[in-house]
């Protein structure tokens, strides 16, 4: 039995969503012609409260379009150090919009507004960058599936209205956020400008992400897609899966976070571990003491059919998914002590 916990990415399509797939009406979605993306769209934008939505292949193209559409070029967003933005797609704000990252020292992927307001630079002051966004994650991936204090997003919401800044929200993992908090998608809606949400990750799709926001932003949204390349046809098999997984996969989200936390009370339990960061939903990362070699410790794993991901520095990381059964917690439970 194999033990996949690299990430909640690498699930298939269940049998539901398969028939959901198979049977979909789809049509050119070039021409906003394809039925089931128009539905998605409408669904995601009533969801959030917003006017509207937009279907792409990745969430890492939703964010660019999102930051395409805050800034132009030589201009700044405010994010934290952990950011996904800034780390892990591959230098496409300064690629694709122009654009540099203020980085925020903030904890576990958070930073307060009182660190924002630091970070905006005088408009006036022409030698450094103009600032126009700030950006932030929820939950937060390097932060270990961290969820924002909803306050804080509110006094950063009066923070980008004072300044006349935008505001967006990567979302990847807000569904997470939803289950773990109790929060409504409508409260999020209210705050941010544009909303990216990926259907690939806890909620079990193939591939896809939706950005979602207000009539002025979002204008120039398919436009954007079109410049990188994300213009679809018959994708409404895609969509399709979106719609099944928003009916049948999201309050089980509550599943994955509930096996997070019993890993992690293991892993708190093993000598060979120096920490592990606190459990909101679905993402352990956890520190192995200095004398532990990271490399032999995974290869451990590997012998044993369960594959992780090494941070680097003696970081590791696992996620709970939808394709992680109880039978697999188990087994791992119980591997983790023989380790």
């Amino acid at each position: 039995m194999k033990i996949d916990l690299r990430s909640d990415t690498v699930t298939k399509p269940t049998q539901g969503m398969l028939e959901a797939m198979m049977s979909a009406s789809v049509g050119d979605d070039v021409y906003k012609e394809d039925p089931s993306v128009n539905e998605l769209e409408r669904r995601l934008a009533d969801l959030f409260g917003m006017d509207e939505a937009l279907f792409f292949p990745t969430g890492s193209m939703a964010n660019q379009t999102a930051l395409k559409l805050h800034t132009n070029p030589g201009e700044q967003v405010i994010c934290d150090k952990y950011a996904h933005i800034y780390n892990y797609e591959g230098g496409g704000a300064s690629f694709n919009s122009g654009i540099s990252c203020k980085l925020v020292n903030g904890h576990r992927g958070m930073f307060t507004v009182e660190q924002a307001m630091e970070c905006i630079n005088p408009p006036d002051f022409y030698h450094s960058p103009l600032t126009t966004l700030i950006e932030v994650e929820n939950t937060t991936n390097k932060g270990g599936g961290a969820c924002w204090d909803f306050d804080e997003l509110i006094k950063l919401r009066q923070l980008a209205d004072k300044h006349k800044l935008g505001y967006h929200l990567d979302g990847a993992r807000l569904w997470n956020a939803l289950v773990a908090k109790n929060e409504n998608p409508k409260q999020y809606g209210q705050l941010f400008d544009t909303i990216s949400v990926c259907l690939s990750k806890g909620l079990g799709c193939p591939m896809g992400s939706v950005l979602i926001g207000n009539k002025e932003i979002m204008k120039g949204a398919i436009r954007v897609r079109k410049i990188l390349g994300g213009g679809m046809r018959q994708i409404g098999y895609v969509a399709a899966a979106g719609l099944y997984a928003l009916d049948h996969h999201l309050d089980r989200l509550a599943e994955d976070h509930k096996k997070a936390k019993e890993i992690a009370e293991v892993l708190r339990t093993l000598s060979k571990i120096k920490t592990v960061e606190p459990i909101e939903t679905n993402i352990i990362i956890f520190e192995l003491n200095n004398d532990i070699n990271e490399t032999e410790f995974l290869n451990a794993l590997h012998e044993k059919n369960i594959h992780i991901i090494g941070m680097g520095s003696n970081k590791l990381r696992m996620v709970t998914h939808l394709d992680y059964t109880d039978a697999m917690h188990s087994t791992l439970l119980e591997q983790l002590k023989t380790i």
